[in-house]
């Protein structure tokens, strides 16, 4: 008995998760680009799927230089490269393709489709992401153009400021590399810290140099898709891959759930997963605004001063977007409601303001309450 009273629940969410065809329409990205949501609603419009309607929409991005911070041209690395980062989701099958540190390929989110349509993976990188992609029947181009090339020149000539470099020799600060890790009794210096590493009022990060274009979008088979696509940090350290093409971080999609999508300082927010983490938490439903605030606030609670935002919608098609460290953020929309594309200000700091440590608390003890009583009942 105690076995089948188990198995209804999960029936039920197998048939949530399949697609209701409800024949609701949305589109839904971060940032003002405005092109890539037309682009992608489009898509949807000639009845194509959530998934076209990703690809489509971040191609556009992609081709569009949207920002400088997604396609070619821009957010070159230490030695002046451009490279890019890209992850695609399917919410009716789970499935997934992602690209990261992918070099001389332009067409990120379209590779990274490929990786999900012809191949049993989830991520490929570097060179060998390449390789795959020329097998695709993708061409192989140069990224770096005369934007980021000028960017990078400009950087070296004032010694390379800023970079993310910490606890190195010659101080990162004052010098370029090569570096070298720099000998533990340093740390007794007390001017070690103050001299090597950034200050609020000399920012790493700024609004233009980490921009990322998440998207969602849900078709009338009432199926789920969310994408990312950047040309990353300027100046990261080569090889340097962030929170974009990893699942649950950059973006998360599910049937009968919903999706999120992220995009600001990748290195902080992808250890929180927090896409992955606001989609749970609709799933049990949880309004998207709610759902966004409880992801977004762990990551405020241990890095205060990091930048980011999100956004999310439901099967429903209510939507919800939050941020922090930015005075206000834009994001686009269109949908059976408003087809044409709708751009949406928030101001940041409001944006967080109902949530408190409680709500997270709360969060995590009904999920570890969910897993024992799944655990217990198997037994």
């Amino acid at each position: 008995m105690a076995r089948r009273l188990l198995g209804l629940p999960w029936i039920v969410l197998v048939g949530m998760m399949a697609g209701v065809g409800s024949g609701l329409q949305i589109v839904i990205n971060t940032w003002p680009v405005t092109n890539s949501t037309r682009a992608a609603w489009n898509t949807l419009l000639n009845n194509g799927s959530a998934v076209d309607a990703v690809v489509s929409g971040c191609s556009q991005c992609e081709a569009d230089q949207c920002r400088g911070a997604v396609g070619a041209n821009g957010s070159p690395d230490e030695e002046g490269e451009t490279t890019l980062d890209a992850m695609i989701m399917d919410g009716f099958s789970m499935d997934v393709g992602a690209v990261g540190c992918l070099r001389r390929v332009k067409s990120a989110i379209a590779v990274a489709r490929a990786v999900m349509d012809h191949t049993q993976h989830t991520l490929m990188v570097g060179d060998l992401a390449t390789k795959f992609a020329l097998e695709m029947g993708f061409s192989e181009t140069n990224l770096t153009g005369n934007r980021s090339l000028d960017k990078w020149k400009d950087w070296k000539s004032d010694n390379c400021q800023p970079n993310f470099r910490e606890r190195v020799i010659p101080n990162p600060r004052q010098h370029c590399g090569p570096y070298r890790p720099q000998e533990m009794d340093a740390f007794d210096d007390p001017t070690y810290f103050s001299n090597n590493l950034p200050t609020d009022s000399n920012p790493i990060l700024d609004i233009d140099n980490h921009d990322t274009i998440g998207m969602i979008a849900i078709d009338q088979s009432g199926n789920v898709s969310a994408g990312t696509s950047t040309n990353g940090l300027t100046f990261k350290i080569p090889g340097r891959v962030g929170d974009s093409p990893i699942v649950g971080a950059g973006s998360y999609a599910m049937n009968g759930a919903g999706a999120a999508a992220a995009t600001g300082n990748g290195d902080i927010m992808m250890r929180f997963l927090p896409s992955y983490n606001a989609v749970s938490q609709m799933l049990s439903g949880t309004d998207p605004t709610t759902a966004l605030q409880r992801a977004m606030a762990p990551i405020i609670k241990y890095y205060p001063t990091f930048r980011g935002a999100m956004i999310a919608v439901n099967m429903r098609g209510k939507y919800g977007a939050v941020c922090h460290g930015y005075t206000n953020w834009t994001f686009c929309v269109a949908d059976d409601t408003a087809p044409e594309v709708q751009l949406h200000y928030i101001d940041c700091k409001n944006s967080m303001k109902t949530v408190n440590s409680a709500n997270t608390h709360n969060y995590q003890t009904n999920v570890y309450l969910i897993i024992f009583i799944i655990s217990t009942s198997i037994i």
